[in-house]
């Protein structure tokens, strides 16, 4: 179960309330304006009221508290009640779809908040403001309606389901968690949990960046072979909370205690302009913008400013260099000798690109030596069998063995195709059908993907 917001228990409370002076601000308006958030948010945090997860998370490291340690826990219930076999298996139908429209909902408000954060005209931020609060209702709502749902099977006795409500034809038994399905293929994966393989590469880059000064790396890719899933990966796995993870997850490749992490899509037309993309980056540091936010003065501010490690994820990297002429040779420059002469080994960058840094600066008539300091790449290529094996078993509904083996062969291992191939078979056996017209579908599906299979 995701936890979707928290709040301070209520024997914690002054000790949040002295944390402020303590760690400089003095007020909560002078919190909320330190941290960009409206003063309602930071007020709650302090009263003991709900606020969004991510909020009280970065509100808690702030104030150098630990969020787990001052979170609110619900008391453990005594007193079960009784739920049939075909409410269980209903309420838990329910349950994942609510989570799955949950977490979609949840990244597209966090998406907008981002984006009022570094927009500066008043017609669009003002059209940004209405858009927060449209979704963010919405949002409420399945949270609303998840929390009944969830209530409702916390204080329900254990059931089992029988096996014709699990399997729709004899399968291999398998243990299941009652997570949502993992199978995502319309969208880059970014909840860790749903990740799986890339093992051999997530050593070698965790390795780079573990010690000083971080290193640069490039992770080359045919077009849909989980380059953006990887990038999100590195960014949320040390920092995901053990319950949103698999058993066994491996989340301790480096201390997650200092680090920073920053996601830059170059498909976002905010993310286009020299001044949107400098403003953007120091609004996620959490480090002054100052006016005019040029180049002298994001590497003054930088310079003087950033002593923790941090990490410049840029997803699309072709897309700025043929599109964004205000991200000339000039601007990669200042990013690069920002990196390697001014930050003490405290800054790197991890680019997602078809072809070699090299190369594609070279065919987009760039000349700048930052696409000379990427001194590890990482090439994408099919998973191993173990981990497409892994990425199967996690089926809330087991597949047989003959079903296995039809997806490793046709999908020869590309993660979407693994995807798309797990995903007709798993509605297939939701759906209660005992044929093999998945197959046929599951083809069909995968063909407008089939470039990854040439050689």
């Amino acid at each position: 179960m995701m936890v979707r917001s928290l709040r301070v228990a209520p024997e914690y409370i002054d000790k949040v309330k002295s944390a402020l002076g303590r760690n400089g601000y003095h007020s909560q308006e002078s919190l909320a304006t330190h941290m960009d958030f409206s003063l309602s948010i930071v007020e709650n945090f302090s009263t003991g009221k709900p606020v969004d997860y991510r909020n009280f998370r970065e509100i808690s490291e702030n104030l150098g508290l630990d969020w787990q340690d001052i979170a609110y826990k619900e008391p453990e219930k005594s007193q079960p009640q009784t739920l049939s076999v075909e409410q269980q298996f209903r309420l838990e139908k329910k349950q994942n779809g609510l989570q799955e429209m949950w977490n979609i909902q949840q990244d597209k408000v966090h998406t907008i908040r981002q984006a009022l954060s570094i927009e500066a005209g008043t017609t669009k931020k003002f059209q940004l403001e209405q858009e927060f609060k449209e979704e963010n209702a919405r949002l409420k709502t399945l949270e609303a309606e998840l929390d009944r749902v969830e209530k409702k099977l916390k204080l329900a006795s254990p059931t089992k389901i029988p096996e014709n409500k699990v399997q729709a034809s004899p399968l291999k038994s398998q243990q299941t968690n009652g997570e949502a399905s993992p199978f995502i293929t319309g969208a880059p994966i970014t909840q860790p949990r749903y990740f799986f393989g890339r093992e051999k590469e997530l050593k070698r880059l965790f390795n780079l960046l573990k010690r000083h000064p971080l290193q640069n790396a490039a992770i080359i890719g045919k077009k849909r072979s989980g380059k953006t899933s990887l990038l999100h990966y590195l960014k949320n796995i040390s920092t995901a909370p053990a319950e949103h993870l698999r058993p066994d997850q491996k989340s301790d490749w480096i201390p997650q205690e200092n680090y920073r992490w920053i996601f830059v899509d170059l498909q976002d037309a905010r993310m286009q302009s020299r001044e949107g993309l400098l403003k953007y980056i120091l609004e996620s540091l959490k480090m002054q913008v100052p006016t005019p936010c040029d180049l002298d003065r994001f590497m003054n501010v930088v310079s003087d400013n950033l002593h923790s490690p941090t990490i410049i994820l840029l997803d699309e990297i072709g897309v700025g260099l043929q599109r964004c002429p205000e991200l000339d040779d000039g601007f990669w420059e200042c990013l690069r000798s920002l990196a390697t002469n001014h930050t003490g080994g405290n800054l790197a960058f991890i680019l997602a690109t078809p072809e070699s840094p090299i190369e594609m600066a070279r065919n987009t008539g760039h000349s700048s030596p930052f696409f000379n300091i990427f001194a590890y790449t990482a090439y994408l290529g099919v998973l191993t069998e173990i981990e497409a094996r892994e990425l199967i078993a996690s089926s809330p509904i087991a597949f047989t063995d003959e079903d296995v083996e039809w997806i490793l062969t046709q999908s020869c291992c590309w993660p979407l195709l693994l995807q798309i191939l797990c995903r007709e078979r798993l509605f297939n056996l939701e759906e209660g059908e005992n044929d093999d017209n998945w197959r046929e579908e599951g083809l069909r599906q995968m063909k407008p993907f089939t470039d990854l299979l040439d050689s």
